[in-house]
């Protein structure tokens, strides 16, 4: 794939959207992969550019050190590049809900960079995730919102059901299906 042509992107949730959502993940022994997601990631990483974006408040509270999430990061992403899966870059917020920063999800701070650095279309491109910040950051940045049942997301539906530019999806997999046939 040719990635200097590419302008359309994927922006992914982490926990709860790609692997199961353990509470505080800072350790790889407890990365699981939701069914489906890696073979998700390859589907998608032929028509797009991925990235993650997470809020991990768990550093902003002391519940783990950034240098925590820092390490399971790379070991994160290493595993991604062992499947063949190409992530551009990874994105977090690690502040609390309580500290008003500006790079927590809805905020459209990391989306912002993204778009610049790598002259993104946000409107030829989507937000997959299981919360509904991850539904309001795709509202807030013009780009289209994929909302998963997964993680958190069966808990949260009735937040996002009415959203008339939300589409909802099982799962990545079926996420990505939908995806790939929208932008034909």
């Amino acid at each position: 794939m040719d990635y200097s042509k590419t302008t359309r992107a994927v922006f992914l949730d982490r926990d709860g959207t790609i692997n199961e959502d353990v509470g505080d993940l800072y350790k790889v022994e407890k990365i699981k992969f939701i069914p489906g997601a890696i073979e998700a990631l390859k589907l998608l990483q032929e028509q797009f550019l991925l990235f993650i974006i997470t809020n991990q408040a768990g550093i902003g509270k002391g519940n783990f050190k950034e240098s925590d999430f820092l390490k399971l990061n790379k070991q994160y992403i290493d595993i991604l590049n062992k499947e063949s899966i190409r992530i551009e870059e990874v994105f977090y917020c690690p502040h609390s809900e309580n500290d008003n920063c500006i790079c927590r999800k809805p905020k459209t701070y990391f989306v912002d960079v993204a778009r610049k650095k790598y002259n993104l279309n946000l409107k030829k491109s989507f937000i997959v995730g299981d919360h509904p910040s991850d539904v309001e950051l795709g509202s807030n940045t013009g780009m289209k919102s994929v909302f998963l049942l997964t993680g958190h997301g069966s808990k949260h539906f009735h937040e996002v059901e009415k959203n008339k530019q939300c589409i909802i999806s099982e799962n990545i997999f079926d996420a990505a299906l939908l995806i790939l046939e929208m932008k034909k």
